[in-house]
């Protein structure tokens, strides 16, 4: 039986660790109805007093750090909305224990916004990550020696696991259990939580916020002709007509003020109206492109694409009403 561990820290969802416990007990009784023993060992381990931890399920076990069992597989479950850093802080405790268990041969996984968790310990150090979109700039802001894929769904490295954001707790939860137990059962659990499985990348849930250049007026100044210009195709040059800047110089200046190129913020621009355009269903694929400023229908699939991780008629299918 393998010894799973879930965390329970500090500013947790209560949705992300309701998710993992009911994928987790799911599988045991289908084991259990089959004739077998449950699979898993689920415990939760807590950083305070295990009396004053809410109960999750009367038949789960609740340790303290000092108390906690070796683990095969420990579960960092998602934070709040709006608890970083101060979920970091509040949650010290948990990064000395989670990096012996992990010395003594424990697998670690995350989920969301608790990868921030994972990344604390310097386990992720050199290692593949994704969280969910909103956090993931703070994530490689935070710690720059992590190898983050904001779009990835989730990422495998090194018995290391992370996911992205909402519902990409289950595609992890998925992945795991194709690794212990079997892809049939991952199978069937994802047709008993109905979820589509193999998604590959959660870029198409993102919603781009342009990030202002409050400290460069000529940046700025930019980003608003930019936004507001941007129908008509306007190009970098067309942009900084009229101001006191070389090309060369106002695309260092604009990637340092925004973190992107010119390019890329006129291109975001232009398909994140694109976006706005396809989920209302009130234009043709060709009208959306023209009112986006795009004039080759190629170039803007390619970039809309390369940005959304679908096609335009794939992303007005999935979310037009």
């Amino acid at each position: 039986m393998k010894q799973l561990s879930v965390i329970i820290t500090r500013k947790y969802r209560p949705l992300s660790i309701a998710a993992i416990l009911d994928v987790f007990q799911t599988v045991n009784n289908y084991y259990v109805e089959s004739g077998g023993q449950p699979f898993f060992q689920v415990n939760l381990v807590t950083a305070g007093d295990p009396a004053e931890t809410p109960m999750f399920h009367e038949d789960l076990a609740v340790f303290p750090l000092s108390e906690a069992p070796r683990a095969d597989l420990i579960l960092i479950p998602a934070f709040r909305s709006g608890a970083l850093p101060a979920a970091l802080q509040e949650n010290a405790a948990f990064l000395p224990w989670l990096q012996q268990q992990h010395l003594s041969g424990a697998e670690v996984a995350a989920f969301c916004s608790g990868v921030l968790l994972l990344a604390a310990t310097g386990l992720l150090n050199g290692k593949k990550a994704t969280t969910h979109l909103a956090v993931a700039n703070e994530l490689i802001a935070a710690f720059p020696q992590v190898d983050v894929h904001p779009h990835a769904v989730v990422t495998d490295d090194g018995g290391i696991y992370t996911s992205g954001g909402a519902t990409s707790t289950f595609h992890l939860l998925l992945h795991i259990l194709e690794k212990y137990c079997h892809r049939d059962i991952a199978i069937k659990m994802a047709k008993v939580f109905a979820i589509d499985m193999d998604r590959d990348q959660q870029s198409y849930f993102a919603d781009w916020q342009p990030k202002r250049a409050c400290h460069d007026e000529l940046v700025s100044e930019a980003q608003q002709r930019m936004e507001s210009r941007f129908k008509e195709g306007i190009t970098v040059e067309e942009v900084i007509r009229d101001l006191p800047v070389s090309r060369r110089n106002f695309i260092r200046r604009f990637k340092l003020a925004t973190g992107i190129t010119p390019i890329e913020y006129l291109q975001r621009i232009r398909i994140e109206a694109a976006k706005k355009l396809l989920e209302q269903r009130q234009e043709n694929i060709t009208g959306v492109m023209m009112h986006a400023g795009y004039e080759d229908a190629k170039a803007f699939r390619q970039v809309f694409r390369k940005i959304v991780g679908l096609s335009p008629r794939e992303y007005r299918e999935k979310y037009a009403g």
